[in-house]
């Protein structure tokens, strides 16, 4: 049983970075749509941040951006 568990192997996962901390991203604008998109799914989803990679306080700032760029009609609610 013991030489069973030991064969198998775990894949260990690649730690993302926070592409935003990178940048030194301060404030997110809702008016930069091109940045908004790449958080976006095509059928207009946010994308969570354990796909992105995106630390909690910039997945924050997106989603506060999102919505207020969705308010504004700069981005969709969904795409058909």
């Amino acid at each position: 049983m013991m030489a069973q568990q030991q064969q198998k192997k775990r894949r260990r996962r690649k730690v993302k970075k926070c592409k935003l901390c990178e940048m030194k991203v301060d404030y997110i604008d809702y008016k930069d749509i091109r940045l908004l998109s790449e958080y976006l799914t095509d059928k207009g989803k946010i994308i969570p941040k354990r796909v992105t990679g995106n630390c909690a306080k910039h997945q924050r700032m997106v989603k506060t951006a999102i919505k207020r760029a969705r308010h504004m009609a700069l981005l969709p609610f969904i795409k058909l």
